[in-house]
Order: structure tokens, then C-alpha cells, then sequence
């Protein structure tokens, strides 16, 4: 039986061919990114492990921020002097790092990155523990003078002479560029320049007396885990986190994990929809093969072989499949990684190729899946074969599965359905986001299986509809088209299925996204009062001299600012919340259009009070009058009352969770040092909009970063940042297209094969080439239709209920983006032309008499 199986599966290597890819890329983007997370974390433990001090003391964090608020922990720069007496100690430095700031260059043009990486300046101050050496030039001595890292000065084009700009919080200053440093280790993204320490200080912090940090070396013969307690010791209780070298290192790749983990779950993502895709893939081509085998697996039969060896040997065959798909795809995986690897370098994460980690996880996972995938498709197919009796042997090969009863399928099908819409249909009247999420991804996969299992029973009635017009259109040849493809239901259904996968995704987000947009379009309409929002374009805040800058703009009339504040506020309930608050100036009413249940915005801003979400405030039993008691960073607290509540669902863009806002001098009195991150600006009296906008534009030329937004730009903005969530999408509906292609292909292949003997009778009773071309096509593109009017129908039921998930959060309008729904189901059949040509080109080019025998 094992020389049988390998010379079948040597006899069939072209037909399997395409069947081998798709576990390819499934084990591809498996491996690429378990190979390229684990190079990143290897890289950037030992870049922290190599650049954290012995000892460092930074002012405790104790309050997390969802959004920047500009603000930056200080301490004593005394505290070095003090604690460089701890025995032990053998040297203390005070550090100054401030990522509040943004660097511009003598054309205005920011020098940050624009990857989300951060831009820093930094006291310069080399040590054992430095991430970069200077190269050319000298150090900074003074004031006005400054060295840059050589990636930025190369991406930007700067050199040594060359003036910048720092945007401080104290205020802006200019330097002269007097050297260049170059990373000794990897260089993570970050922009980076370094100042004089005894000016850092002073220009990044507003004082010579504060540092951000305490950098302490430990003496020779200390460890580090005995020095922090004696730092520890000599501190007391106090404002300070005293961490060892590598509790930092930790500290800092914890950090880094976050981003690490949204790559690495996006490739597996497009892994899973390559693996759900494959899977219909894999089942088709061994259906067919071992329909086209009837007569030799009942000659095995006939010789004695038993069903289990029929089985184990068609097993066999999806094993070596596995193993080739596998092998393919590690290697495929490693080329993805290297690749990545490149592109990281492109957006300024300089990783090291040759180091790249492969570990002994990768490949056992590799294997696992690959190896799994095939195995669980064919093993359906593989029990069918071993049910072929051995007087198949003695008729014509059979087509397997035709004909036969799809009970059992409706059955499967309709309890699977019944259930997921049970789920679906209680996500659409839950009350809790947390509980109608959940439902909503049980009803999800529940009626994708549902609708894959009861697939072929919805091939006949849907495909005799949108074949309805080939037999007018393409006479005999279009009745022939359609009549290929009602042939095998479970065929067509498999077939249409790895189509619908993909199609059903992208259009039940892109319901979801279209809804987000409008949503988000009517609350601007309905809250957002203002003639310009003026705001970062990373959404970071900016300095208080851009704010004054607006504020003496030529027919500037109101200006609001916006300033966020992180804080935990304890409840009547006995709930300790920690979330982020927005504190506004007095005016909001002229720049926006809030709406409260209780109480108004004159009390809200009051010093002392603050605002609610009303459905908020009910769930935690919160009325106008009470107190509670908030905290804010740095141990800094207070007994706030809450004088109004808003009726605006999820705040509308007032704080975060909860919709808590408050007066921004409340803000600024327990969150000293923060900045602005929105200003709402209203024309003066007498003065057009349009020139407002045209002299904001000119007043903002020397803060590139920063745009002024009328209604219109605010809203693009929005829909750019829901695109984003799009794009992937639609790239893993790329991905399932590519494989969906191959299985119609793989389909059309064998069936061409399979229907050898009736195209050389359609041959040689008169059909041309050209027509049995067009026949093939026809069938084609009713199939990936059929998946695509399946796919869609699906996807629109997802993206409703998706919808109702949003409406819980506030985003209450429903769309339907009409013009993606038939682009996608024209492009279908553009997929179902494609995915034709060379079956159809190989069946044209049959020889007619060699057809006829062909047995």
C-alpha cells in the first residue's frame, strides 16, 4: 500500500500542486511572524538589557493614561548628589528626557517620525550604558547647541551646521547641529537629539533643578538587587519607583509587547483566513481525485485491501502534502520575516537580518499546522474512499457525491443557522457592549458554518437565478455552463465557499465601517460648534506658545482648549475607575453643543466640580450633589462634586470612559505641566471663516505638525483613521481571493479532467474551441458569483448586528457602502474569468479523438 500511495501522489503532484500553496501561505504567515516577533523581542532585550542602568529612580506612575496629556514626571536633580552616597554607589546621574517636544528643521519640516515612534531630547551624557557613540563632530557644549542621531540627520537631510528648532513646553529655542551619533545597538524609531546637561534642563523642563530620572552604577561587588534596597532604604515612602537593571529592561519590553503583539496578531490573522480557506481547497481536490479514482480504489478492493488501508492510504497522500506544504512554507515564512525585517528598516526600526531568531517553536508550529490542516480536510474525503466497493472496480468511475442525499447536511445546517441567529438576534437587543460582543461572535462563526455546511443545498435555487440569462444570452453553451455547475452541489458549494469566507468579511466591516463614518459625521454635526478644531496631526499634544500664537491670529474670536488628565475616581457603588477626563475652558457652549440631563456647563466647569455621562452615572449610582473623591498622577487627590449630566451616549469626545469633563483650571491645579491637545476656535465678529482659515494656516507654518480643521477636514480625518481598520480588510480579502482563485482553479482543472471523454463527444458533434472556452468561463463565474451573493448576504447580516454592537458605544446611524457591495460582486465575476483561463485553454486544446477514448 505505500509504494500505491506514492505513486499515486507522484501520479497526481499537478493537481496537488495547488492544494500545496494554500497550506504554503497558511504556514507562511505562521511562521513569518512567530520568526519576526521573536527576532524583534530578542533585538530589543538586548538593546534594554544593555542600556538600563544599574539602578534607576523615577517618579512613581501610578495612573495610565489612554491618551497623551503632555505632562512629565520630575524630580529633584539634587536627588543624584544625595543617593550617589548610598554605599554602594559608585556613580549617579541626573537624566533629563523630554518626548513633549517637536523638532522642526530651517523649512519647517518635523523632524519626527511619522510611524508613531518617539521623538526625544536628551541630556548628553555617555556611559557604559549609552545607546549611541559620537561619530563626527564634537558634543554639545552650552547653550544652542545640539547633537542629532544619524539615522534622523540622514532621513532628514541634516547636517552638521545646520540649524533646528526645539518646540519645548517652555518654549521654543533654536541650536546649531555640532555633531552626529550613531546607534550602537538597534535603533527603535526614536528621533533623537542630545543638548548640553547643564542646559537640558533648563530648556526641556523650565528649571536647572529638575531631572526626569536618577541613573545610579553600582560599585564593584554590589549587585544590583542589593543596591535598590539600600536606594530604597535612603528614599523611604515616597513618590519614587527604584527598579534594578533588569526589572527596567523588563519594564521596557513589556511596553514594546504591545506593539510586537497587534503585528503578530494581524499575520495570524491573515493565517487563519489562509488555513479557513485552504481547508475548502484541500477538501475539493481530494473529493475529486478520489471521485476520478473510483475504479482504481475498487481494484484495491478487489486485491484484498481492507477500508482502513484505503483510508490510511489516502491520509498518506494529504501527510506528504503536508509535509511538502510545510517545508514550502517555512521556507516562505523565513523570506516573510526577512522581508518584514526590511520594511522595519524603511520606517527606522534598524534591525539586523543575520540575527534574525528561529526558534525551535517556529518549525514544531510550522509542521502542527500544515500538517493539521491537511490532514482534517482530507479526512473526509479519505473515510469516502474507503467506502468505494470493489465492483466499482468493474464499471465506469463514478463521480463521488452526486446524486446523493443532502438530509443530513439540512438538518446540520439548520440547527447550526437556528442557533447562530438566536445569537446574532440576541446581540442586536443586548444591553451590555461586553455581553452583545459576545453573542455577536458566537452568531458569527455559527452561521459561517452553517452557511458552508448547507452550502450545496443553496447551489440549485440561487445559481438557476443568476444563470438565468446564459441560455438567452449564450444559447446552448450558457444552458451547458449552468447545467456544469448545478452538477455536483457539494463541488459548487466547496468551491464557492472559500470565496465566500473572505466576501462575507469585507462586508459585514465595511457595513460596520460606513456606520462608524456616519455616525461619527452626525455627532460632529450635532455637537461640534466650532469654525476650526486646530490639533496635532498624530494627536499629540502641543505647546502653550502655539496656543498663544492662535490666540493672536487676526480675527481669532473664542478659543476653548482641550487638555486631557488621567484619573481614578471612586464611586457610591464602592468602584475605584481609572479613566481619562477632559478639562475644557469656560466657553464650551460657543464651541460646542452639549446636551445634559441635569445641570449645565457653567456648573460643570466650575472649580471643584466636574460632569458625567448620565447612563454612567446610573449604572454606579451617581446623582447631581454628590462627592467623590478623584485621583490624579502623582498621589495628588480631591473631593470633586458632580454638578451636571450629559446626555450624550459615551461623552461624545468629553473624556473617555464615563464622559467625565471638567474645568481645565482644575485640570491644571492637580496636573501641573500638561498641554493643550485641541484648541476649538470660532471667527471674531465681522470675520469670514474662509479667512480665518487661511490665517490660521499662515500663523501655524512654523508648527508643521499641527492643522486647522473646519467641519469638513475634521470629518475626513475620521474617515482616513476608520480606513486604516479598512485597508487591513480588505487585504485579508486579498489573501482569501488569491486562495479562493487557486481552488477554482484547482476545480475547473479536475473537472476538465474528470469530463475528458464528454468534451471530446461536445468536440466532435460540432462545439468550436471558442465555445467550450466561453463554456468553462460561464461556469466560472456563475460559481464565484454564487459565493460572492452568499459571501455578501452573510457579511450584511454581520455588519448589522455589528452595528448594533457600536450603537451601545454612542455610534447609533447604520450604512451600507451600495457601491463596495457591486463593485465586489462585479469583481467576483471578473475572479471567475480569471481564475478560467488556463482550464479553459487546456480543455480547448484536447484532442478529439483521444478524448472519445479517454477512460
Amino acid at each position: 500500500m505505500l509504494k500505491a500511495t506514492l505513486r499515486s501522489f507522484l501520479a497526481h503532484k499537478g493537481r496537488l500542486l495547488l492544494s500545496a500553496l494554500a497550506v504554503m501561505l497558511s504556514v507562511a504567515f505562521v511562521a513569518g511572524s512567530l520568526i519576526f516577533s521573536d527576532t524583534v523581542s530578542r533585538t530589543f532585550d538586548r538593546l534594554f538589557a544593555s542600556s538600563s542602568a544599574d539602578v534607576t529612580v523615577t517618579p512613581r506612575e501610578d495612573l495610565e493614561s489612554s491618551v497623551p496629556t503632555g505632562a512629565l514626571r520630575t524630580l529633584p536633580a539634587s536627588l543624584a548628589e544625595r543617593l550617589s552616597r548610598v554605599d554602594g554607589v559608585a556613580a549617579g546621574h541626573a537624566d533629563v528626557e523630554a518626548g513633549n517636544i517637536t523638532v522642526v528643521d530651517a523649512g519647517n519640516r518635523s523632524l519626527g517620525s511619522t510611524t508613531g515612534a518617539p521623538t526625544l531630547a536628551v541630556d548628553w551624557h555617555l556611559s557604559e550604558h549609552s545607546v549611541v557613540e559620537l561619530t563626527s563632530g564634537r558634543a554639545p557644549r552650552g547653550p544652542g547647541q545640539a547633537v542629532l542621531d544619524a539615522d534622523t540627520a540622514d532621513a532628514k537631510g541634516v547636517e552638521i551646521g545646520d540649524t533646528l528648532t526645539i518646540q519645548a513646553r517652555p518654549g521654543s529655542f533654536r541650536v546649531e547641529i555640532v555633531g552626529i551619533a550613531t546607534f550602537t545597538t538597534t535603533n527603535p524609531g526614536a528621533a533623537l537629539v542630545f543638548l548640553d546637561p547643564e542646559v537640558a534642563a533648563a530648556e526641556l523642563l523650565g528649571s536647572a533643578g529638575l531631572a526626569t530620572g536618577i541613573s545610579l552604577t553600582a560599585a564593584p561587588g554590589v549587585s544590583d538587587e542589593v543596591l535598590k534596597q539600600r536606594v530604597a532604604a535612603e528614599l523611604g515612602p515616597g513618590p519614587y519607583t527604584v527598579r534594578t537593571a533588569d526589572e527596567t529592561a523588563r519594564t521596557s519590553a513589556e511596553q514594546l509587547g504591545g506593539f510586537l503583539d497587534v503585528i503578530k496578531y494581524v499575520m495570524l490573522g491573515f493565517a487563519g483566513i489562509a488555513v479557513l480557506v485552504g481547508v475548502f481547497l484541500i477538501v475539493n481536490t481530494f473529493s475529486m481525485l478520489i471521485a476520478q479514482r473510483t475504479r482504481e480504489l475498487g481494484l484495491l478492493r478487489a486485491l484484498g485491501a481492507d477500508r482502513r488501508q484505503v483510508r490510511r492510504s489516502v491520509l498518506a497522500e494529504a501527510v506528504l502534502l503536508g509535509l511538502v506544504g510545510s517545508t514550502l512554507g517555512l521556507a516562505a515564512g523565513i523570506g516573510l520575516a526577512y522581508g518584514l525585517i526590511g520594511l522595519m528598516s524603511l520606517v527606522g526600526m534598524n534591525l539586523d537580518a543575520a540575527e534574525m531568531v528561529i526558534g525551535w517553536a517556529t518549525p514544531v508550529t510550522a509542521y502542527a499546522v500544515g500538517l493539521g490542516v491537511t490532514f482534517v480536510a482530507a479526512y473526509l474525503p479519505a473515510r469516502r474512499a474507503a467506502g468505494v466497493s470493489p465492483m466499482a472496480a468493474l464499471v465506469d468511475a463514478e463521480v463521488a457525491g452526486v446524486g446523493r442525499p443532502l438530509r443530513a447536511r439540512a438538518v446540520a445546517g439548520a440547527v447550526l443557522g437556528a442557533l447562530g441567529v438566536a445569537a446574532l438576534a440576541g446581540c442586536a437587543v443586548a444591553r451590555e457592549t461586553s455581553t452583545a460582543a459576545l453573542l455577536l461572535g458566537v452568531g458569527v462563526f455559527l452561521t459561517l458554518v452553517a452557511t458552508v455546511v448547507a452550502g450545496p443545498l443553496l447551489v440549485r435555487p440561487v445559481i438557476r437565478v443568476l444563470g438565468a440569462a446564459f441560455p438567452v444570452l449564450f444559447g446552448a453553451v450558457g444552458r451547458m455552463s449552468r447545467r456544469n455547475a448545478l452538477r455536483n452541489p457539494r463541488r459548487t458549494g466547496a468551491t464557492a465557499a472559500a470565496l465566500m469566507v473572505g466576501l462575507a468579511l469585507v462586508g459585514g466591516m465595511s457595513v460596520a465601517g460606513a456606520s462608524m463614518s456616519r455616525s461619527f459625521d452626525e455627532q460632529i454635526d450635532r455637537t461640534l460648534g466650532a469654525d476650526f478644531v486646530v490639533q496635532n496631526a498624530n494627536l499629540l499634544p502641543f505647546t502653550p506658545e502655539l496656543t498663544e500664537r492662535v490666540r493672536d491670529t487676526e480675527g481669532v474670536g473664542r478659543v476653548v482648549r482641550q487638555r486631557f488628565a488621567p484619573l481614578a475616581v471612586r464611586l457610591p457603588d464602592g468602584r475605584r475607575i481609572e479613566t481619562t477626563a477632559a478639562g475644557y475652558d469656560d466657553g464650551v457652549d460657543d464651541v460646542a453643543n452639549v446636551t445634559y440631563t441635569r445641570g449645565d456647563t457653567a456648573a460643570a466647569l466650575a472649580d471643584g466640580n466636574l460632569a458625567m455621562d448620565a447612563d454612567f452615572a446610573a449604572e454606579h449610582d451617581v446623582r447631581v450633589g454628590d462627592t467623590v473623591p478623584v485621583e490624579f498622577p502623582g498621589g495628588r487627590r480631591a473631593e470633586l462634586t458632580v454638578a451636571a449630566l450629559t446626555g450624550m451616549a459615551g461623552g461624545e469626545g468629553f473624556g473617555m470612559r464615563g464622559g467625565l469633563f471638567l474645568g481645565i483650571a482644575t485640570v491644571e491645579r492637580y496636573l501641573p505641566g500638561g498641554l493643550d491637545s485641541a484648541l476649538y476656535v470660532n471667527a471674531a465678529p465681522g470675520t469670514d471663516a474662509g479667512t480665518l482659515g487661511d490665517r490660521l494656516e499662515t500663523a501655524l507654518e512654523p508648527y508643521p505638525q499641527v492643522r486647522a480643521r473646519d467641519q469638513a477636514d475634521y470629518k475626513e480625518l475620521v474617515h482616513d483613521q476608520i480606513a486604516v481598520l479598512l485597508y487591513l480588510v480588505y487585504a485579508l480579502l486579498g489573501l482569501a481571493i488569491v486562495i479562493a482563485v487557486m481552488g477554482v482553479v484547482n476545480t475547473l482543472a479536475l473537472s476538465v479532467v474528470e469530463r475528458t471523454r464528454e468534451i471530446g463527444l461536445l468536440r466532435a458533434i460540432g462545439l468550436s474551441r471558442r465555445q467550450l472556452r466561453r463554456m468553462v468561463r460561464l461556469e466560472s463565474v456563475v460559481i464565484a458569483v454564487f459565493g460572492a451573493v452568499l459571501g455578501l448576504a452573510l457579511g450584511l447580516v454581520w455588519g448589522v448586528c455589528v452595528q448594533r454592537v457600536l450603537a451601545l458605544e454612542g455610534l447609533t446611524a447604520f450604512a451600507v457602502p451600495w457601491t463596495t457591495i457591486v463593485a465586489v460582486v462585479v469583481g467576483s465575476a471578473l475572479i471567475g474569468v480569471a481564475a478560467a483561463l488556463l482550464p479553459a485553454l487546456r480543455a480547448s486544446r484536447m484532442n478529439v479523438l483521444e478524448a472519445i477514448a479517454h477512460d
